[in-house]
């Protein structure tokens, strides 16, 4: 059937459907309450199960795996819209620590992963290829857009199954994040290790149920603009949609100039929306930008990212190497843990919890997922997490793409050992700057 536009209306469609059953089923049913799942995940567990990748019954389009790259990007560019006035060096002190652990779990991910498979799993699986063991963080830290691209690279190389087994590595990371995350939640939040959020039998029915009692209706923001010349959300609106344009544009044309280089459409939106804030500021304008209505339009488009990237997971992803896959899965979702309890305390003093389950997220499931568990246990982003990782990504994306460029090219010229030491090094000069600028803590929280 040929592709219309009214295919993109009618994925919209179900998934708010979805989204207000998610709505009702939180509001109503104690045992969803106590999970502490928000609508989004509701509704993309519901359209993972009836969608086109298990029962089949909604009539998802096939575009249906597109949207979450979309709105990650659309997120991120109204990120710098929503947060308040700052100083670069300000910045700096604030969000090193963040950079600090998220790019050195990123880069351990990568190298251990195909530490394990070199030095655990081929001695008992011979026909092991040697670039087994990084499709592990290629599916989990990038998600499906980059295990695509790392299993396209591979088959390119002759290693045809690359793409099925990373694909499947995302998948799993995606539900590992969701399952074991939202069980990291609960269980901070019985301990009263959470910020933001209580434990379940300490919480006020609104924020229980969803449905905020009349005496804590606010508004959603202010209008600073005539709706005589334009309607005040349509002017913020197309603030993020020409930065989100923009940076898919930047992206686009960067893949054209480095055809092996895949560059994150988020990241450059990112760094868009910030300069034009920038520019805002300078001209003095900004003060006819409102946050709270840039914050409210970002909300509700993760709302929709989170439902759309659950809902898109391919559940018929069958591994062709099933028990060194099963093997490696599990190393991965236990080195995770390993990160969030062990490691995040020495470099988060402050809402460490939030700062740790976000990152827990983005290394299992990728961005999406870590979005989603941010929006249960910081349901207003008062730990402004999200807005910290926008800036901490602009110095990691160039060393994510390094990973995903060069990494494939080292196994297939055999200096596979030559990437891990590489790894490391760069690991220990991260760890050693940190700790001169005080973003590692002797003691962990």
């Amino acid at each position: 059937m040929e592709f219309s536009i009214w295919d993109v209306l009618i994925d919209f469609s179900i998934i708010s459907g979805l989204l207000l059953v998610g709505v009702l089923l939180r509001a109503k049913f104690v045992i969803i309450q106590k999970s502490f799942m928000p609508a989004s995940i509701i509704a993309g567990l519901l359209g993972l199960i009836l969608g086109p990748f298990a029962l089949d019954i909604l009539p998802f389009s096939e575009l249906i795996g597109t949207y979450p790259g979309m709105l990650i990007a659309f997120v991120f560019a109204a990120l710098p819209f929503a947060t308040g006035k700052f100083k670069v060096k300000e910045v700096i002190n604030k969000v090193g620590g963040l950079w600090s652990y998220s790019q050195t779990i990123m880069i351990l991910f990568y190298s251990l992963g195909l530490l394990f498979a070199l030095v655990v799993l081929a001695p008992f699986f011979t026909d092991l290829h040697n670039g087994f063991g990084l499709l592990l963080a290629a599916g989990f830290v990038g998600g499906h857009g980059t295990a695509a691209a790392v299993g396209e690279a591979f088959a390119l190389q002759g290693w045809e199954d690359a793409t099925s087994i990373a694909m499947t590595s995302a998948t799993v990371g995606a539900l590992t994040a969701i399952t074991v995350g939202l069980l990291l939640i609960k269980r901070a939040a019985s301990k009263g290790q959470t910020n933001y959020i209580e434990d379940f039998k300490n919480l006020p029915n609104g924020l229980r149920t969803g449905l905020l009692p009349e005496d804590e209706w606010k508004s959603a923001g202010e209008s600073k603009i005539s709706s005589i010349v334009i309607d005040p959300l349509v002017y913020h609106l197309m603030f993020i949609v020409i930065a989100t344009g923009i940076g898919y544009y930047l992206s686009v044309l960067g893949e054209q100039l480095l055809p092996d280089v895949a560059i994150p459409a988020f990241s450059l939106a990112f760094i868009v929306a910030l300069l034009i804030r920038l520019a805002t500021e300078a001209t003095g304008a900004d003060k006819y930008l409102d946050r709270e209505i840039f914050s409210k339009i970002s909300g509700g488009a993760t709302d929709y990212l989170v439902a759309f990237g659950i809902a898109s997971i391919n559940l018929t992803i069958v591994a062709q190497n099933l028990v060194p896959f099963i093997l490696l899965m599990a190393f991965g979702i236990l080195l995770a843990i390993f990160f969030y309890r062990f490691l995040s305390g020495y470099y988060f003093q402050e809402n460490w919890f939030e700062k740790g389950i976000f990152t827990f997220g983005w290394i299992t499931g990728a961005v999406a997922m870590a979005i989603a568990l941010i929006r249960v246990a910081d349901p207003k982003q008062e730990s402004e997490t999200l807005e910290d990782f926008g800036l901490a990504y602009v110095p990691i994306a160039p060393v994510e793409i390094a990973l995903i460029t060069f990494g494939p090219l080292f196994i297939a010229g055999g200096q596979h050992w030559l990437f891990i030491g590489i790894s490391f090094v760069l690991v220990l000069m991260i760890l050693f700057f940190s700790y001169s600028q005080g973003w590692v803590k002797k003691s962990r929280t």
